[in-house]
């Protein structure tokens, strides 16, 4: 096992980012597989806790269970994917499922003291007893039955995804959480208020354990409260085994006759009394009251948990960007990570350069671009007068003879004059010290240079009138002297 990258672990072809939950038994984790060629995929991994790792009883009991769970494929079951036992640590691989927990919709609905439409409900219950009757019927390769029990069906381990499906997790886990010892140290914490009386006992148990505890998950769906609460373990076992189960109605919520009638059934204490099968009850719940549809599960779900959905959306787009572009990942350590630093703005620019460039300090912006300009005009000149200076290497011929001795023989290069009243103006290159305010202006036309005697700047051909016979040519474009008609 080795930290590869910062807010990254590798355990065999699995990347392991941010959590997304923590329980006693196992922290899941928000991961990537990596595969050939490119490929990867997101997923979610459930970690065991080390003490759990390093048990080998536990630890062969967890991966027998996760391997016949592996078998189910429906669509109200999270599949498992993968089952890994190396370098002390027990990983199962699942289906990453975008959406919230139940548990977590629960509690956000009663802090606002809201409950959901009881067909919502229906849908996502139903959702749960069909998961569970495809558990219950599983059969191996011979067709022999393989005896799947939930055992530890709560609102902890039903995922509502953001297509509006209620799926169920951990199926085969909780036979193997059954033989760890309650501890007082909080590390693994038995759900007693969703077991049914004859697994406290410690009796034989069969599939109409999961119905029980489906129909807990039911009642406190519709009233948006606790069955069985208590200040202790021992309160919530003497309730479940003893004390008398109220109807939802007890909690003021209205439901029809029917729908109470068949969740009493459910939790009804003898075994015997109950549903046969989980499919049973979802047909009487259909019954009562008509599912809604996907559609509507998922809207009503982006109603009251968006948030979540959207910031869970961010981490995972988050884990995707860095293992497709190599990038080191954004801090994915915590659950809230992926959020802020994928939220500030040198992760902003990351996203469009792929690397953060720190701003450029105030009031230069205007100054460099001006520079810059500058720098340009100098080298468009100089290479312009090179080119033009490439068409007569050779000084032009010296004028003919015939002409007035008054006229002075001009040298090859004649000198500029101090101030010529009619010259093009000709602007110097700009200094670093420009101002920052007001950008120098581009040289067009660059000076003759005085240690160059034998080359002339074509374009700067004084006119006739600005300066009479001194001297008594011009140069046209092509280098020639020309002698001026006045001064002949």
């Amino acid at each position: 096992m080795a930290l590869e990258r910062s807010g990254e672990r590798r355990i065999g072809r699995y990347a392991l980012y941010g959590e997304i939950a923590s329980g006693g038994m196992a922290t899941v984790h928000f991961g990537r597989l990596i595969g050939p060629a490119g490929f990867s995929r997101t997923v979610a991994i459930k970690r065991l806790h080390p003490q759990l790792a390093k048990d080998p009883e536990f630890v062969a009991m967890f991966l027998d269970e996760a391997r016949l769970a592996a078998r189910l494929k429906h669509p109200n079951v999270v599949p498992i994917l993968d089952v890994i036992a190396a370098e002390d640590e027990v990983l199962l691989v699942m289906e990453y499922v975008h959406g919230e927990s139940l548990v977590r919709v629960l509690r956000g609905l009663q802090k606002r003291s809201e409950r959901p439409p009881l067909r919502i409900a229906s849908s996502l219950i139903c959702g749960v007893l069909h998961g569970l009757h495809a558990a219950h019927e599983a059969v191996d390769e011979g067709g022999a039955s393989l005896g799947i029990v939930h055992r530890d069906v709560s609102p902890q381990n039903v995922m509502v995804s953001a297509e509006g499906n209620a799926r169920l997790l951990d199926f085969g886990v909780a036979k193997a959480m059954g033989r760890v010892h309650v501890t007082r140290d909080g590390q693994i914490k038995g759900k007693l208020a969703y077991m049914a009386p004859e697994q406290l006992r410690k009796g034989p148990i069969d599939r109409r354990v999961d119905i029980f505890a489906a129909a807990v998950v039911l009642w406190e769906t519709i009233t948006v409260r606790r069955l069985f609460e208590g200040d202790s373990e021992m309160a919530i076992l003497a309730q479940v085994t003893m004390g008398d189960i109220p109807p939802p109605s007890s909690a003021g919520v209205d439901v029809p006759p029917s729908l109470e009638a068949m969740l009493m059934r459910g939790l009804a204490r003898d075994p015997d009394r109950r549903f046969r099968t989980a499919r049973d009850m979802a047909m009487a719940l259909e019954a009562a009251v008509p599912p809604a549809s996907p559609w509507e599960v998922g809207e009503w779900l982006a109603e009251v948990a968006g948030d979540a959905l959207a910031r869970r959306a961010h981490q995972v787009q988050a884990i995707e960007r860095a293992a497709a572009t190599g990038e080191s990942p954004l801090d994915l350590t915590s659950p809230g990570g992926a959020i802020e630093a994928a939220s500030s703005p040198s992760a902003m620019r990351s996203q469009v350069s792929g690397i953060a460039l720190p701003p450029p300090p105030a009031g230069r912006g205007l100054a460099r671009s001006g520079l810059i300009l500058a720098a340009a005009g100098v080298v468009g000149g100089a290479v312009a007068a090179f080119v033009m200076l490439g068409k007569s290497e050779a000084p032009a011929p010296a004028p003919e003879t015939h002409a007035p001795a008054a006229a002075p023989t001009a040298p090859a290069v004649p000198p500029e004059p101090a101030s010529p009243p009619s010259a093009a103006p000709v602007t110097a290159p700009p200094t670093a010290t420009a101002s920052a305010t007001a950008p120098p202006a581009i040289t067009t036309v660059p000076k003759p240079s005085a240690h160059s005697p034998g080359k002339t700047a074509p374009t700067a051909t004084p006119k006739s009138a600005s300066g009479g016979c001194n001297p008594p040519y011009t140069i046209d474009s092509k280098g020639i002297r020309r002698i001026k008609p006045e001064c002949l």
